[in-house]
């Protein structure tokens, strides 16, 4: 099999020839900009600055002599914007507080504050307010939460939609130009298409950058979910009618070249329970959430791609009956996600895209052979049968070390070996 082939085998339930491997197609299995510059390193790739596709989390490019000695199955389309709302392209360099030379966006425009911070703004506007902040000798972005005083008389829904609008032809063109790039790889190709993922709150100000409106605190948002069921279901409905136009008219640009769809970023759990009830989900969610599975699954061959940290196990059966193919990032050391019952309950109706080995624990702080031990007793739970794209729970983060990636690449090509 080819890389492309044993992704849609995994994705139809079939055993492929091996478990495929999934490390930085998205923003959500990706690896921090200095990891991927150890990696390079150790693999005697050409010395060169990381391109960060993500300057929220600071995740870094993988390019292709990188995936090639990685073995990487998946090709990811990142967008055109990032979550502060700039165009991922334009490069320039920049150089982390630790002395890593960088590649960023050209409007990646920062300042440092008294205390050594480094400060972000969105769509590159410094005359703006920052919403990013990375504490001084960080790795990643905190946002800032850029929230008036709300009044509830006259709270309006659009408030919340300001980044959420029709795409445009200028942007099919370039979306058209960057799903090509990503198929003509071979690959099975994820696509984060922006303006067709929905039901997160926005970190981002939205069009008024002085003085932004609307909900912008996630707190605040959550609390929203029973302080005001009505704004959250208005601000759902144009979101997906939103969602739905620009669907169709991706669709008709790049037709079946996607075979993964990323849908939403929500998360509904926490490490041992959860942001709201199923019930609740049941009724914020689900219906829009299906509304979008539904036209994807009835014009499309595209599998649908729902990201969740934290114990879920109590939304699966909806993730399912509302239509989504995938579940990331499998995180199993939450409570009631543990890898055997996931696998037995819901393995012929999900794709865990994910949980290949703890971040929190023993990527970061084990060692080598821990990494590798559980790596292997991941696959043995999750592959038979398909439905597994090996990547770790969640991002790779800085400082994590070189040893343990490497151990973990390993263990899964051992694990392909032997089967």
């Amino acid at each position: 099999m080819n890389s492309k082939d044993r992704i849609l085998s995994s994705l139809g339930h079939t055993t492929p020839d091996g478990v495929p491997i999934d490390i930085g197609s998205t923003p959500v299995t990706g690896i921090h900009a200095s990891c991927v510059a150890t990696l390079r390193d150790h693999y005697g790739l050409k010395k060169q600055p990381v391109k960060v596709h993500e300057p929220y989390q600071m995740l870094g490019t993988v390019d292709e002599d990188l995936k090639q000695a990685i073995g990487i199955d998946v090709e990811g389309y990142y967008g055109i914007e990032t979550i502060f709302g700039f165009r991922i392209k334009d490069w320039k360099p920049f150089t982390m507080d630790d002395g890593l030379d960088i590649l960023v966006p050209g409007d990646f425009n920062t300042t440092t504050d008294a205390k050594g911070d480094t400060l972000l703004f969105p769509r590159g506007d410094t005359s703006a307010p920052p919403s990013g902040r990375m504490p001084k000798d960080g790795y990643f972005f905190d946002a800032i939460v850029r929230q008036e005083e709300i009044d509830d008389d006259a709270l309006n829904p659009a408030d919340n939609l300001e980044e959420f609008n029709p795409v445009s032809d200028a942007d099919l063109d370039e979306i058209q130009q960057g799903v090509e790039a990503a198929a003509a790889t071979g690959r099975a190709v994820i696509a984060n298409f922006g303006g067709t993922s929905f039901g997160d709150i926005a970190l981002v100000p939205g069009v008024n950058l002085q003085h932004p409106k609307g909900i912008r605190d996630i707190a605040e948002w959550y609390m929203s979910l029973k302080a005001r069921p009505d704004y959250v279901h208005a601000v759902f409905t144009r979101q997906c009618e939103i969602a739905l136009e620009n669907l169709v008219r991706i669709h008709a640009r790049v037709g079946n070249s996607v075979d993964v769809v990323m849908i939403c970023g929500t998360d509904f759990g926490t490490q041992t329970s959860s942001f709201c009830s199923v019930e609740t989900f049941q009724e914020l969610w689900f219906p829009y959430y299906k509304q979008v599975n539904d036209w994807i699954h009835e014009n499309t061959t595209w599998k649908t791609f729902k990201h969740s940290c934290g114990s879920v196990e109590k939304f699966l059966e909806s993730f399912i009956d509302c239509g989504f193919d995938i579940l990331n990032p499998v995180q199993c050391s939450a409570k009631h996600m543990e890898p055997d019952h996931l696998k037995a309950t819901f393995g012929d109706k999900l794709v865990f895209w994910g949980g290949g080995v703890d971040t929190q624990e023993t990527l970061p702080f084990g060692t080598p052979a821990e990494v590798r031990e559980e790596v292997l007793r991941r696959c043995e739970i999750f592959a038979p049968n398909g439905g597994f794209v090996f990547n770790p729970v969640h991002n790779i983060q800085a400082r994590t070390p070189l040893a343990n990636i490497v151990a973990m690449i390993d263990a899964v090509h051992e694990f392909n070996g032997r089967h």
